[in-house]
């Protein structure tokens, strides 16, 4: 599935500038489909501005292609609705309009299939709020009038919960199996297949690298069980970024990737992954995913191993987020260089904490990681050293490295973009940073590696990260710069 998170760093290889405007995200789409060859496009209504007349633009202009290749058969448009628990409702009228409408349209054209009938729900936390979105979309086309005639469209959405915190990916199994019941009591029958959509930015973000795959891993396993109990097959999706801290998937590393992922069978293609790479590298890239993700199963845990690493993660998160609640202004300060990508409405993302002493304000998730990579300080580093230590002294280090198999070798990829000058000169104006550095002795003392850079290009990036600071400390203009270094790595964020 192609997305539309504005992670690119270079420009589209079919654009004129790497800014990509609403309406261009039609063409956009379009070319993923018949140029990249890639299965589904994430439409997105969450905070952000949207062409409402995705699908009449797409039928009309690319009439031939998807006579040969139908939406909702060959290719698939997906919506991502906004939650209207977090957004304003109105928004999400407005996208089940023009998922029902859609279907009138696609039949006034000749086509025989709907081509909308999936959405995804992001901030998914309870399987009520699942079937609340398919109860609306069914009163709609219950409607009858002679000027609307709602009720000759799609009868039924699917909905695909989108699961955005460590907590909420590992009792996710819970959620599934309260909403099948619910589905059968409400519709009179249990749901024909299920999509359960696993974030890996917004975890991070808030809780750190590793509790986030260790979340993965748990609900994976559950998800295997499930599927077998209430005999509806599942097929988990991944939301999967180009850097470590973000997913870690970029043409370059599709081996490692398909071995930490085995059991999902959707993983997510965004902007960076296919306008950061040679377009030959990423058409071979997406066709070795789509022959090689189905043969990978998802691997077991037993109920002993799954309460082990669910008593670690509180360590790691606990690390990540006191640091990060110390580092927050700069981060804050620094993100507003980091190049935009996309039209986006106003957001600023809000980091909880469970200890109840409130809460700081942070960038989204893509400019979160470009500005702590833009200093030369990787998130992924953050927190990982401490919450090791502390695996180690508890006997479970090995069962950390097991369980999250490529561990070593994503923390090693960041670490080439460590800028430890830079890290050293933090320290000095804010004690937090201290924690990092700690984090990163523990980190080459238990994986026995060592952190930095290794070739011409890391060397690179550590000279514009030490630009970068100076330049910041003394309150100048450092956008370009930043985006320097997003070229370096292949991803802006």
């Amino acid at each position: 599935m192609a997305t539309q998170h504005p992670d690119n760093a270079g420009k589209p290889y079919w654009h004129n500038r790497p800014f990509v405007s609403s309406p261009a995200e039609i063409k956009e789409s379009f070319l993923c489909f018949s140029d990249l060859n890639i299965d589904e496009y994430n439409w997105d209504w969450e905070g952000k501005f949207v062409d409402e007349a995705v699908i009449d633009r797409l039928l009309h202009q690319h009439y031939a292609y998807f006579k040969k290749n139908p939406l909702g058969k060959n290719k698939f448009l997906t919506f991502r609705f906004p939650n209207p628990r977090v957004e304003k409702q109105f928004r999400l009228a407005r996208a089940l309009m023009v998922a029902i409408t859609s279907s009138q349209l696609s039949r006034s054209l000749g086509f025989n299939v709907d081509p909308v009938f999936e959405a995804i729900l992001p901030l998914t936390e309870s399987a009520r709020e699942i079937i609340d979105i398919q109860e609306a979309f069914k009163a709609l086309v219950g409607i009858e009038h002679q000027l609307l005639k709602l009720n000759q469209s799609l009868k039924h959405i699917e909905i695909i919960p989108l699961f955005e915190s460590v907590a909420t990916i590992i009792s996710s199994d819970t959620i599934i199996r309260e909403y099948t019941k619910l589905h059968k009591k409400k519709f009179g029958r249990s749901p024909l297949y299920l999509r359960p959509y696993i974030a890996r930015s917004d975890p991070a973000l808030n809780s750190g690298l590793i509790p986030t795959i260790l979340a993965l891993k748990i609900a994976l396993s559950r998800y295997k069980k499930l599927s077998e109990q209430l005999e509806i097959p599942l097929f988990p999706m991944l939301g999967t970024g180009s850097l470590p801290f973000r997913g870690g998937l970029t043409p370059d590393t599709i081996a490692k990737s398909l071995d930490e992922y085995a059991g999902i069978s959707t993983l997510i293609i965004q902007s960076a992954f296919r306008y950061d790479y040679p377009r030959s590298k990423v058409i071979q890239a997406i066709r070795t995913i789509k022959e090689q993700l189905p043969k990978n199963k998802a691997r077991s845990l037993n109920d002993n191993q799954i309460k082990k690493l669910d008593s670690l993660i509180p360590s790691f998160t606990i690390s990540y987020r006191r640091t990060i609640e110390k580092i927050a202004p700069l981060i804050n300060n620094l993100s507003k260089y980091v190049a935009k990508r996309r039209e986006r409405m106003l957001h600023i993302g809000l980091f909880g904490y469970s200890r109840g002493v409130g809460h700081v304000q942070l960038p989204r998730a893509i400019t979160f990681t470009a500005a702590l990579y833009s200093i030369g300080v990787p998130p992924e580093l953050i927190g990982s050293g401490r919450g090791l230590n502390e695996a180690v002294k508890s006997k479970s280090g090995d069962l950390v490295i097991n369980t999250y198999r490529h561990l070593k070798n994503d923390l090693q990829q960041a670490g080439y973009f460590l800028n430890k000058d830079n890290l050293l000169r933090l320290a000095r104006q804010n004690s937090a940073w201290k924690d990092v550095k700690e984090d990163i002795d523990a980190i080459e003392k238990n994986l026995k590696i060592r952190l930095g850079p290794k070739n011409h290009i890391h060397r690179e990036h550590h000279k514009l990260t030490n630009k970068i600071l100076d330049k910041f400390l003394n309150k100048k203009n450092v956008s370009p710069l930043i985006t320097l270094t997003g070229r370096l790595r292949h991803s802006l964020g």
